[in-house]
């Protein structure tokens, strides 16, 4: 009966998703990195960033993949409302930075309203305690074209211009990723000493 009982508890441990991720509170790792916006590649620093306010930083498996695409035009849809809280975005997987410029200009993604950055060796996400799997031989993207880097887990922190963690979301569906991300910071726009 112990062995059975043992048994399950393990393969249950083995199923359930890893969620270590960086929670509230935590100083975020800063990072430099290169990003896409609109198709063109830029210099990207999170410590530049959060001098203009709080950061939506999104970590996604890979562009033009279906949750990620859901993820990235929701984003994009709904950057307007992130701008009027105060709040900049930019997604990171693993990407390379030229698959990264097609899906940050690609109208039915980013459509030019969201930064990608490329996190190529999983540093970045592994900073922030991410699960970073490898790449799955002979997975193909939404494009039909063969995926050939690994996936970080889907989850998203909400940095403040202090550089901390005020929220860790994760285990969400992307559509929901983005509503909490943009509840997240209004609430922290809300929140916000009038000068």
């Amino acid at each position: 009966m112990k062995r059975i009982l043992l048994g399950c508890l393990l393969s249950s441990a083995i199923t359930l998703p890893a969620f270590a991720a960086l929670t509230a509170g935590t100083p975020a790792p800063d990072f430099q990195t290169q990003a896409s916006l609109a198709g063109k590649a830029f210099n990207y620093s999170l410590k530049e960033a959060l001098q203009k306010g709080p950061v939506v930083v999104y970590f996604y498996p890979s562009a033009y993949t279906g949750g990620c695409n859901i993820q990235a035009h929701t984003f994009a849809v709904n950057s307007d409302k992130f701008a009027a809280a105060g709040a900049s975005i930019v997604g990171v997987s693993l990407d390379s930075i030229d698959r990264l410029n097609d899906f940050s200009a690609d109208p039915e993604y980013c459509a030019g309203k969201v930064a990608v950055a490329s996190d190529t060796d999983g540093s970045i996400s592994k900073a922030y305690d991410l699960v970073v799997k490898a790449a799955a031989e002979g997975k193909k993207d939404s494009r039909g074209v063969d995926i050939t880097h690994g996936f970080a887990e889907r989850t998203t922190f909400i940095i403040t211009p202090d550089g901390k963690i005020s929220s860790t979301l994760t285990g969400l569906k992307p559509a929901e990723n983005v509503e909490k991300s943009l509840e997240a910071v209004q609430q922290l726009a809300a929140s916000k000493p009038v000068n």
